[in-house]
């Protein structure tokens, strides 16, 4: 196992709610900072992603907000139902631990088509679940900007932003002995992971290559697992002004 430091990430406050368009154009967007670019699963030995992915983080006292930026030259997608599979398509996912306890977690999965699957992971895998699936959170908002066009495979795409506000009060229940809204200072463990399948073209239509899927993160989990909590990173929220 390739063993890496858990990531760390400052999130920073802002008084007023944002509009969730997908675009991360807006100014207090400009307040955040960027995550490291996203790295194998396995870590720093593996190769370097194919396409960049980076995310930032806000919060006010009603949402936790996430963006995120996929580099990707053709976005494609294909599930619209939610609480399907997601990773079945590109997707980008969160996983939230408040407490850092390995237990009772978040996990929030979200495609090009803005198509989303929640639920809760009791305990780990590992250790047996169980699932609650789906689990979706009440006031939970999402968006996609496509930088390019989707299932489009005559033309060259850049890629694909996202925004994800998540409602506090929907957090609660994973709060643990964690403060929900955390008080400044106050840090969760956090995760956040790209599936990225490798694709060809035929007679125009995008079809996936056999064989497994890339996993690109933000703090490396030294195996194929996302489901490894201790591994996850650090987010700290900071409420000083900037």
């Amino acid at each position: 196992m390739n063993k890496q430091l858990p990531r760390k990430y400052t999130c920073r406050y802002i008084t007023d709610d944002l509009p969730v368009d997908g675009s991360l154009t807006h100014s207090a967007w400009s307040k955040a900072e960027w995550t490291d670019d996203f790295e194998d699963i396995e870590g720093s030995s593996k190769p370097i992603p194919s396409f960049k992915t980076r995310a930032k983080l806000l919060w006010s006292d009603k949402y936790l907000y996430i963006g995120a930026f996929l580099e990707e030259p053709h976005v494609w997608a294909t599930i619209t139902k939610k609480n399907s599979v997601i990773f079945h398509d590109n997707d980008f996912e969160v996983f939230i631990d408040p407490d850092g306890d390995s237990m009772n977690y978040h996990e929030f999965e979200m495609n090009a088509l803005n198509t989303i699957w929640e639920l809760t992971l009791v305990k780990p895998y590992r250790d047996g679940g169980p699932v609650i699936d789906p689990d979706n959170i009440e006031g939970l908002k999402t968006a996609v900007r496509v930088s390019g066009t989707i299932n489009d495979s005559s033309d060259t795409d850049e890629g694909w932003s996202l925004e994800i506000a998540i409602p506090w009060a929907g957090l609660v229940k994973y709060a643990g002995t964690m403060k929900c809204p955390p008080s400044p200072g106050d840090t969760w463990r956090m995760n956040f992971s790209r599936v990225e399948w490798k694709i060809e073209i035929v007679n125009g239509e995008y079809v996936k290559k056999p064989g497994k899927e890339d996993n690109w993160v933000w703090s490396p989990q030294g195996m194929i697992d996302m489901h490894q909590p201790e591994h996850w990173g650090y987010v700290r929220f900071d409420r000083s002004k900037r």
